[in-house]
């Protein structure tokens, strides 16, 4: 579980141990994994915490040794930790795009690089959970680095359940909108190298709909690894926005002169 230290992570990680399963925290903050991991023990589950940078592919190698190590086998992949940087893609950096890229979708591939091959290997199905956000699949202003980060994550998801259904691993895609989380003050977390000089970051930008608990949104999750469905799309209010957008996509079709 990366991003197990707080918001959907530490809930999918009670959840997940709630249905018996034996947790692995991955994250930078490594008060908060204590915490998880104290709350999953309290619950008479088994988790262990590892600190990972999941943008360092040999940290989350190790994370990967350290859960086959600890528990033998691993059957449910939460690629969770995310970050997100505000404002226009006119004033994004590109220690913006690296530090949110870096996270987001090269931690995902982190994930899938360190632990496919074992899960594979294991010939006991399983499945991946990938967190990405009603941001990967409506383009929001002000947003660009995260949609950009996001909408990858999504079509990765999408491929990625069409190549291992003949291996009995599926995939989940987590596309949420807003969840009472810390997202709006990632850069606690940002590493200094990437630190922007030119100023204070933008303000968060506003979301419509409404803010959802982590643990309904990981109890969703949760249910859609159960019943292997692919999208996990959280919020009625989504509906109209992806109308309007696959309604528009069908329009630059009907109305393409020939």
């Amino acid at each position: 579980m990366t991003g197990g230290a707080s918001g959907i992570g530490r809930a999918l990680s009670l959840g997940l141990a709630h249905e018996g399963a034996k947790v692995v925290v991955a994250d930078l903050d490594e008060p908060g994994m204590a915490d998880t991991v104290a709350a999953v023990r309290a619950r008479g589950g088994e988790a262990v915490s590892v600190r990972t940078d999941v943008s360092d592919l040999a940290q989350v190698q190790a994370l990967a040794d350290r859960a086959f190590g600890a528990f033998g086998r691993v059957h449910v992949l939460c690629n969770n930790a995310g970050v997100a940087a505000w404002g226009g893609l006119e004033t994004a950096t590109h220690r913006d795009w690296q530090w949110v890229l870096g996270v987001n979708l090269w931690g995902v591939i982190h994930g899938l690089e360190a632990f496919l091959p074992r899960m594979i290997a294991q010939r006991e199905g399983g499945h991946v959970l990938n967190t990405a956000s009603m941001a990967g699949l409506i383009a929001s202003q002000g947003l660009g680095v995260y949609n950009t980060s996001k909408y990858a994550v999504v079509g990765l998801s999408e491929t990625l359940a069409k190549d291992l259904r003949s291996y009995g691993i599926g995939v989940s895609v987590l596309c949420p909108m807003g969840v009472a989380t810390q997202i709006r003050v990632s850069e606690r977390s940002r590493p200094a190298h990437l630190r922007d000089s030119t100023g204070p970051a933008a303000a968060p930008t506003e979301l419509i709909g409404r803010t959802l608990a982590a643990e309904t949104v990981a109890a969703m999750a949760i249910e859609a690894i159960r019943e292997n469905r692919l999208y996990v799309i959280t919020h009625e209010e989504g509906l109209e926005p992806l109308r309007r957008r696959f309604h528009r996509l069908e329009q630059a079709i009907l109305q393409r002169k020939t």
